[in-house]
């Protein structure tokens, strides 16, 4: 299969399907209620899927929230003209205090340090903030023994900041058989609810990430913050297999390269860096120009495998910076300039992210957020 006119150039590109983004954001959607917003989370550059491309194109699908991680990528956003609500889930630099102010920017607000760091700062309009509250993941947050003192010192903060949000992060909320740890959070986030109910503070109240959406609904609260499940991809295989009947998410991205050089080798040579590998037979081989610097593991030395032409070819060799080679003895007719598939589909074929991380032993999370940010991505 040959390249297209926007891949022209391109040694290496990502699609990403805009219908199936479309059609993942309605089934969220549709399964939380109608009065539980629904934040998209595109933090690191998107889980690797264009940080601007991606909220330009949740803005314009109406989500009501975007996350991300820092207020350089939230800096970012309203440069691209992002004018929805963001919040800034990682740690805020105190210096970027006021730029985040002056960008209506909310953060993420988990130490006492930050609330002091606020109050030496003159704002032109009210810093709007998220208290994190640490409810036994034991990351970011004020613990429970904080409570009375969070209290005060947001009243002593008052003309200073605006308290938009209070808001927990599950430690394992993927697997629907084991419940007990995250009831437990609920739990103990519904004191904090309570406490500052009781002290006439309502914000935006928000628990679930993607597995807490679909497995915790009691816990949806105001808002859910939704992250791998909007590309299309299951927080757990526990979680698919609980909810795959009730929810359809449709992967967005697939990587892809192209055949760059292709030759025959005999029986009894060797193949890539050190040699790791001998050629068993008398085979045809093809280069393709991507390698581990593009967020193709080295990892899949020998073991990976990509699509040619409908085909499963797999990486022989180890993966190099730059390079990989893969065995296409039993495919006919394979020519430089074919299109390869690393992630995604070709014909009746598949290679998943998930499959990746199966083999591996690793997180999915982890195969696409590490896709390398110069590759082009293609959202169409």
């Amino acid at each position: 299969m040959k390249k297209d006119t926007e891949t022209k150039g391109l040694r290496t590109w990502i699609d990403i399907d805009k219908k199936a983004l479309a059609s993942n954001f309605k089934a969220i959607r549709d399964f939380v209620s109608p009065d539980t917003k629904v934040m998209a989370v595109a933090k690191s550059n998107a889980y690797g899927h264009s940080l601007i491309d991606f909220s330009q194109e949740m803005q314009g699908l109406g989500v009501d929230w975007i996350g991300v991680d820092s207020i350089v990528e939230a800096m970012t956003l309203r440069e691209s003209g992002i004018t929805k609500p963001l919040l800034v889930l990682g740690y805020t630099l105190t210096e970027m205090l006021v730029k985040a102010s002056e960008l209506d920017v909310s953060i993420s607000v988990s130490t006492f340090e930050t609330l002091d760091a606020i109050a030496k700062e003159t704002f032109a309009k009210k810093l709007k903030i998220h208290v994190k509250t640490d409810t036994g993941m034991h990351r970011q947050g004020f613990q429970k023994s904080d409570i009375a003192r969070v209290i005060e010192t947001l009243k002593k903060l008052d003309d200073k900041i605006e308290v938009e949000g209070l808001f927990t992060h599950f430690g394992a909320a993927k697997n629907p058989l084991f419940p007990k740890r995250t009831n437990d959070q609920i739990e103990l986030f519904k004191e904090w609810i309570d406490v500052f109910k009781k002290a006439d503070r309502v914000p935006i109240i928000h628990a679930c990430a993607s597995g807490g959406a679909f497995i915790f609904p009691q816990a949806h609260f105001d808002m859910v913050r939704v992250g791998i499940a909007m590309y299309g991809l299951w927080p757990s295989k526990e979680a698919e297999m609980f909810l795959k009947d009730k929810i359809n998410l449709k992967p967005i991205l697939t990587w892809k390269t192209i055949v760059s050089e292709v030759k025959n080798v005999p029986k009894g040579d060797s193949v890539g860096y050190d040699f790791t590998e001998e050629f068993s037979r008398d085979s045809k081989i093809a280069v393709c120009p991507v390698g581990y610097w593009h967020g193709y593991p080295r990892a899949l030395s020998s073991i990976g495998h990509v699509l040619v032409c409908g085909v499963r070819a797999r990486v022989i060799g180890r993966v190099s910076m730059d390079m990989i080679t893969i065995d296409v003895t039993d495919i006919e007719g394979v020519k430089v300039g074919d299109e390869v598939t690393l992630i995604g589909t070709d014909g009746k074929e598949t290679v998943s992210a998930e499959d990746i991380a199966h083999i591996l032993d690793g997180s999915l999370y982890e195969i696409v957020t590490r896709l390398n940010p110069l590759i082009k991505r293609i959202y169409r």
